[in-house]
């Protein structure tokens, strides 16, 4: 599953998926564009990345900004003549309760976070991505809100469904153009999101059929996939990534 010479953004690359993915493209021989919030982290990781003679540049910022997607595709194409795919995958949770109890103020960030966002990055990239003369675009999603609902997750999983909705739509609308469009939908991940309470992660493992939660590793790879040319007749998709959580019940 190479990425060799290709140049790819991906979002929330400060930690946890993103991060992983980052090193595991750059190991893979792509061009990586990172964005987060967090600057200090984000250096971090193109450090790392340069140290072991890989290619990255980052540029924080907020991605509920259009502006900010649109500075990371210039970025992209500055540094290195172009963009050949995108892996919009920073996220937030939002507060857990139900929905007579949430604040206007939280759903709006969860649906601007999760969901605008990724209307901003396809806008940016789509273009540059025609520019290029095709590439792929994955955006990372949820079971939640697809196969199951859980109490709490109102804003969480309507703006995750909204992802795989805006993924069809837009893998439709750009296929004859050699653009390829799909969403990723991990299972509960070893990430900062998930917290470090080791109560609550027993409780989450028990709801996969492999009775473990994943690395991020493990779902960056299933990024890359989706990225490479190996998948190059994978589009529209919502691709579970999950352990097998959508289908236990035991």
């Amino acid at each position: 599953m190479t990425l060799k010479n290709k140049t790819i953004i991906i979002t929330g690359a400060s930690s946890g998926i993103g991060a992983a993915a980052a090193i595991l493209f750059a190991e893979s021989g792509a061009n990586v564009v990172l964005g987060a919030r967090r600057e200090a982290q984000l250096n971090e990781t193109v450090a790392q990345i340069r140290e072991s003679n890989g290619n990255a540049v980052c540029l924080p910022g907020d991605v509920t900004d259009e502006a900010y997607a649109n500075a990371l595709v210039e970025l992209a194409e500055k540094s290195f003549g172009g963009l050949d795919g995108a892996f919009n995958n920073a996220g937030t949770m939002g507060d857990m309760c139900s929905i007579p109890d949430m604040g206007r103020d939280n759903w709006r960030n969860v649906i601007a976070v999760n969901l605008d966002s990724g209307f901003f990055a396809a806008k940016a990239q789509i273009p540059a991505l025609r520019r290029r003369g095709g590439g792929s675009v994955v955006f990372t999603s949820s079971f939640v809100g697809h196969t199951i609902g859980l109490p709490g997750m109102g804003a969480y999983a309507a703006s995750k469904a909204g992802l795989i909705g805006l993924t069809q739509v837009l893998a439709v609308e750009h296929g004859s153009e050699n653009i390829r469009v799909n969403a990723l939908l991990p299972g509960g991940t070893m990430t900062p999101m998930a917290g470090d309470d080791a109560a609550f992660h027993d409780v989450v493992r028990g709801f996969h059929a492999l009775k473990r939660m994943a690395e991020p590793s493990e779902i960056a790879a299933a990024a890359q996939f989706l990225l490479s040319d190996e998948a190059s007749f994978v589009t529209g998709s919502a691709m579970l990534v999950d352990g097998g959580n959508s289908i236990c019940k035991l």
